[in-house]
């Protein structure tokens, strides 16, 4: 990650916007985007040092005991294919590895573009065992 800097917590509302947009990920508005960038279990974040932008970012959702579920995986287009999801990732799963008690379950939705990153990392399908359901307000 040469160039690169992870930081752990969550960008700002401002970057987690322009984030969300840029990557191809459904447009917040501000009010969802302040209400919920810092209830993550554990965030992070990528800085390209050159300039200080921020091109990545990952949260986790979770109890803190067996419950996890990775959200907001977005890295800027003119960054990907340079290992930083993969980063990202790495960091999200070693954390909830050395801070959850064994048997801990993780979750996602896997978009088409990162379900190859997702697959790498051990992430199976559970359909048609279980599906995701969604219920929009």
């Amino acid at each position: 990650m040469t160039g690169y800097r992870l930081v752990e917590g969550p960008p700002s509302v401002e970057d987690y916007m322009n984030l969300r947009a840029r990557a191809g990920l459904s447009a917040k508005t501000r009010e969802q985007a302040t209400a919920g960038i810092d209830g993550a279990w554990f965030a992070v974040h990528i800085v390209e040092e050159t300039t200080g932008t921020t091109v990545g970012m990952g949260r986790v959702l979770g109890d803190g005991g067996w419950y996890f579920h990775i959200i907001d995986m977005a890295v800027l287009p003119e960054h990907q294919r340079r290992g930083l999801g993969d980063q990202i990732l790495t960091s999200l799963l070693d954390r909830i590895r050395t801070s959850a008690p064994p048997g801990a379950w993780i979750n996602l939705l896997a978009d088409p573009p990162g379900r190859p990153l997702y697959t790498r990392h051990g992430f199976t399908k559970t359909a048609p065992d279980s599906i995701g359901m969604s219920l929009n307000l």
